[in-house]
This record gives structure tokens, C-alpha cells and sequence, in this order.
């Protein structure tokens, strides 16, 4: 702005001001002085905190009415004029906040405004599902689980994040820990989760190596949810990831649990002979190749596991019990390693 232009501005501040205190007069200035003083005076002296929720969609009267029965404000009226006086009646954020009656009304409005609200630390653990996630995040009370489920399934949110078509976000909500206030919402912490998957996972670095390779970024991300769900050992991951290239180069079926698990409606904690036949493209004991999308949230880890597998000759690998397994290259091999460490288990235990 040219000094030409900035005095003219200044001018016109001054005019609009000396008009504004020459219609309100002597009542006006007194009636701004009041609400200066009510800003800033306290319900009381005590200085006692208390959790106060205001929910999403409530209005500003409602939220100076509940305050003011939390003996947290004086003459709910006068706040919401307060509020109107300082151009914030429609800033006030939803979520938990601690109050007390000593705080006066204008850092009550500020922490209202500026969402300073509670929050609550959430770690998503790497393999969890977006059924397990839902579940997780209504234990904390920050949404409700069938919300969530479906905001993760919305087709015009899917289209928003750019997520590869899958009819869910399975697999990209990022293992991580947030904080959230209860306040956020299921759409935002959606939102949150896929954007860290993006921060984390979407680097160029790993995206050129996805486009070198035989398979599809999305293609990468569901097998490094297999790769997540077969192991927790960080020494394995690049194993069992070159078991499953392997076998994909062969053409031979992946058949890995966790698929089939995936695919049961109710799953008890034990998979059975009938369960392998289940008729659903995410059993990879009846459907070649790699099942339509991810199973679960992979790690990092796994990611990187399956854009860098081990070489090796390996097919086959069983579970030795204490979390490791056993890579075998022909069936015999792995026959007499599922004798060992299963059935012989089975039968001593």
C-alpha cells in the first residue's frame, strides 16, 4: 500500500470512528466499557478446574447457558454479547476444555475460539483393521464406531484423499500415535490418518521404487498388510516378503491366513479345513495372486519389506511358536517343519 493510499485508509478509519462514538454518545461508551470489565472478571476466586464438553451444533447461547450453570460464567447474556463484541460467534469449537471459575470470560472465549481443547493420545498399532481402529478410537470416546466405519467407506471422500479404488480405506489409515480432541469427529480423524499415510509413505523415494517394480503402489501397500500380519519380527519381513514374491512369480497361490480371516464374518480365533474354502476374492487359498486390497494398516517397515524383499528360494514358511518361523524351499521341507512345530505342538500341549 502506497503512503498515499495508507493515509487515505487512516483517514477513513478516523471518520468511520469519530461517526461510530458521535451515534452511540456517551451511552455507547459506557456500554463498551462494561463489556471490557465483564472480559475480564471471573465467576469467582475458585480456582478448581473442571471438564466441560461442548458438543458440535450447539449454539452460542447454549454454550453460555451450559457454562453458566458450570458456575463458570456470570450473566450468560452479557457472554454472548461479549462474543458477538469480539467477532468470534461463530469460531466457538467443539471438544472437552478445562474451566474453572477464577479464568475470566475472555480467555474462556479465546480457549473456545482458538480449540484448546483436551486431548486425548491414541496409538494405532501397526495390523489393526479399520474395524479394530473404529473400536479403539470409541474406547477413548472420540467417535462412534459405525460412524467411523463409514466415513472410511464414503466414495466422495475416498475420491478427495485420492485413494486408489477399493470401496474402503483399508490399509491406509497410518499406525501411528495422534491426539485428538473429542471435539475432531469421525471425518477429520479420518482425514488425519490418510494424510499421515501420506507424509509417511508417500515419498518420492518409495514411489519411484514402486513404479520400478512389477507391482502397483496399491498393489505394494496390500501385500505389505500381508506382510504385517504374518510377522512382528523385524529380521522376518524382508523373508516372508520374498516367500510371497516368489510364489506370485510362480504362480502359485499365496495362501497366507490372514487372508482368510479377513474374509470370515465372524472369526472365533481358530481357522478350520471348511474356512479355507471360503468363497471370497480375499482368500488366497482359492484365488491366485494378491487378494483386491490391503487387509490391514501396514508399517512402514512392512512397506519398505515389500518393495525389498530378501532374495531367496524360499515358498513355504510355518509359525515355530515363539513368533519366528521356518522357511522351507520344497513342500517336503515345509511338510516335515508343519509336523514339528504344529502338530507335534498340537499334540504335547
Amino acid at each position: 500500500m502506497t503512503d498515499k493510499r495508507a493515509k487515505s485508509f487512516r483517514q477513513w478509519i478516523l471518520s468511520r470512528l469519530v461517526l461510530f462514538f458521535s451515534v452511540m454518545g456517551i451511552t455507547g461508551i459506557v456500554f463498551i466499557i462494561l463489556l471490557y470489565n465483564y472480559g475480564n472478571s471471573p465467576a469467582s476466586s475458585n480456582p478448581v478446574e473442571q471438564v466441560v464438553e461442548i458438543k458440535s451444533g450447539m449454539t452460542l447461547r447454549q454454550v453460555s447457558n451450559y457454562l453458566s450453570e458450570r458456575k463458570l460464567l456470570d450473566e450468560p447474556s452479557a457472554f454472548v454479547l461479549y462474543t458477538y463484541f469480539q467477532g468470534k460467534q461463530n469460531r466457538i469449537q467443539a471438544g472437552e476444555y478445562r474451566f474453572s471459575p477464577s479464568m475470566p470470560p475472555w480467555k474462556i472465549l479465546e480457549s473456545l475460539t482458538n480449540g484448546t481443547a483436551i486431548l486425548y493420545t491414541v496409538t494405532i498399532p501397526e495390523g489393526y483393521r479399520i474395524t479394530e481402529i473404529a473400536e479403539l478410537l470409541e474406547s477413548k470416546g472420540l467417535v462412534n464406531k459405525e460412524k467411523f466405519i463409514a466415513e472410511t467407506r464414503d466414495n466422495t471422500l475416498l475420491e478427495a484423499l485420492d485413494v486408489p479404488p477399493g470401496g474402503s480405506l483399508e490399509g491406509y489409515l497410518y499406525p501411528e500415535t495422534y491426539k485428538f480432541s473429542k471435539g475432531e469427529g469421525a471425518k477429520k480423524i479420518v482425514k488425519t490418518l490418510v494424510n499421515t499415510f501420506k507424509k509417511r509413505v508417500q515419498k518420492p523415494e518409495l514411489m519411484q521404487q514402486a513404479e520400478a517394480g512389477n507391482l502397483t503402489f496399491h498393489e505394494i501397500v496390500t501385500l505389505a498388510s500381508l506382510i504385517e500380519k504374518e510377522t512382528g519380527l523385524g529380521t522376518e519381513r524382508k523373508l516372508i516378503s520374498s516367500v510371497f514374491h516368489n510364489r506370485l512369480v510362480k504362480k502359485m497361490r499365496l495362501q497366507t491366513d490372514p487372508t482368510v480371516i479377513y474374509a470370515m464374518v465372524n472369526f472365533d480365533g481358530n481357522i478350520r479345513k471348511k474356512d479355507l474354502s471360503i468363497d471370497s476374492p480375499y482368500n488366497t487359498y482359492k484365488y491366485f495372486g494378491l487378494p483386491p486390497g490391503p487387509i490391514a494398516s501396514p508399517g512402514l517397515d512392512s512397506i519398505r519389506a515389500a518393495l525389498e524383499p530378501e532374495r531367496s528360494n524360499f515358498l513355504y514358511f510355518v509359525s515355530r511358536q515363539d513368533g519366528s518361523h521356518q522357511f522351507s524351499t520344497n513342500y517336503e521341507d515345509h511338510t516335515r517343519a508343519v509336523q514339528k512345530y504344529q502338530l507335534n505342538h498340537r499334540a504335547n500341549g
